[in-house]
């Protein structure tokens, strides 16, 4: 969300859309050829699409931006004509505006409803058609991408939530708000996305090959938690943020996918199948359940490696054991069990090491029969457990198949499914 900024301030910002820039760090024009819809709605955040807008266009889209009534009382649409370099749609009864809604809805690669308000989301979940925006996304084919902006207690508010689960289950994809200070003064989610989660999402949707249409794929993520007693665990660092990159990545790429998750704090990828599961034990049977049927596996899930003995059926009392021992066991070997049911089935592990990053990987790799394995070392600033980036080292039979350097997690899913499906054409 928007701070409150004085005039001058404010016109600063503005005009420095309208000065010559230094030559962005784009290596190729990837949506060259691409045409894009941009909606804004009536947010504070509508300032924000005036820098999106300038990425796209930098990138080579060929963007039209069309404003709701509300959109207009926090930006012109003068600003959007200047820098799209076509007339702004305002209006779906224009006299000029020579059938917009329909042209627009044929010629979209993709629409973008940046930002959209709880009204507007309200509006598209109910297939409402009473403004230029909304009538061109019902006569539209192309794929339909919303960020939304709105406070936090509205986000989270239950009827905006079916909205947005109404949305989801129709393939449209709705991004989630961050946490952070919003424009009420409040702290909490509600935060508008960044500029690079939105435009990974806009990359994605409009150069993501289709590539998985014809493999099952089975992914696991996240910790597990084994009971000490009936209020405390055991568990490791792990957010399942990698695995939920890999499996929102494999979903856009057309496969079907199943999705094992040990507790996050996460929200499930829409359109996935997800199944939520707490101990190893629980996800070694859902793995076996699902694994017969599957072409990829994926195990991206950190799962303990020990399990109490023996759970206490009641809360250990502090007061009463000054010294408490535990004695535990080893966990299931989820993925050592998978080589002797395999069928045919490219198998994918994962070695989060701290030392011997290669040995170590290499070592799991031949023990475990696996196809891939991505190594990565925890004790490096920004990877692994808890982080939004990583960087890893892919290795395979033949040795070491790729060093991929530090980036955002959701890239290097595409990186990995980029590995797998290359691999999957040679066999």
């Amino acid at each position: 969300m928007a701070d409150i900024v004085s005039d001058r301030q404010h016109n600063a910002y503005f005009a420095s859309f309208f000065t010559p820039r230094p030559t962005p760090r784009v290596t190729q024009k990837q949506l060259f050829g691409k045409h894009i819809v941009l909606g804004v709605g009536g947010s504070i955040a509508a300032y924000k699409a005036i820098p999106l807008l300038r990425r796209l266009t930098d990138l080579g889209a060929d963007v039209e931006v069309v404003m709701t009534a509300s959109a207009r009382h926090f930006i012109t649409p003068l600003t959007f004509q200047t820098l799209s370099g076509h007339p702004v749609h305002t209006d779906l009864f224009a006299s000029n505006s020579n059938m917009a809604h329909l042209r627009l809805a044929e010629t979209a690669d993709l629409i973008l409803v940046s930002p959209a308000t709880a009204n507007l989301i309200g509006r598209f979940a109910h297939g409402l058609a009473d403004d230029l925006l909304s009538t061109l996304i019902l006569a539209s084919h192309a794929p339909l991408l919303i960020v939304p902006a709105m406070d936090g207690d509205m986000w989270q508010h239950p009827r905006v939530q079916q909205n947005v689960q109404t949305l989801r289950e129709t393939s449209v994809e709705v991004l989630d708000p961050e946490f952070g200070t919003l424009a009420s003064g409040h702290v909490g989610w509600g935060r508008f996305p960044s500029e690079e989660t939105i435009m990974s999402s806009i990359i994605s949707l409009l150069t993501m090959p289709s590539d998985y249409h014809s493999e099952v794929v089975l992914i696991t993520a996240g910790p597990t938690h084994e009971a000490i007693d009936p209020v405390r665990y055991i568990a490791n660092r792990s957010s399942g943020k990698m695995g939920h990159a890999l499996a929102q990545a494999a979903q856009k790429r057309g496969a079907k996918v199943t999705f094992i998750t040990g507790p996050t704090s996460l929200t499930p990828p829409p359109s996935v199948h997800t199944i939520s599961i707490s101990t190893a034990k629980e996800m070694q049977n859902e793995v076996h359940k699902h694994f017969e049927r599957a072409t990829v596996v994926i195990m991206a899930a950190a799962v303990a490696d020990y399990q109490l003995t023996h759970t206490a059926a009641t809360k250990l009392k502090k007061h009463e054991q000054k010294h408490l021992s535990l004695t535990l066991s080893l966990t299931p070997d989820i993925l050592g069990t998978l080589a002797s049911k395999k069928t045919g089935q490219f198998i994918v592990g994962f070695a989060a090491e701290t030392e011997s990053l290669i040995e170590e990987a290499t070592r799991k790799l031949q023990e475990k029969g696996l196809d891939m394995i991505i190594a990565n070392d925890v004790t490096q600033p920004d990877t692994g457990f808890g982080s939004d980036t990583n960087a890893a080292i892919v290795l395979d039979m033949h040795g070491i198949a790729e060093n991929i350097p530090l980036m955002p997690k959701h890239e290097m899913a595409t990186k990995i499914l980029d590995l797998i499906r290359h691999r999957l054409g040679n066999r």
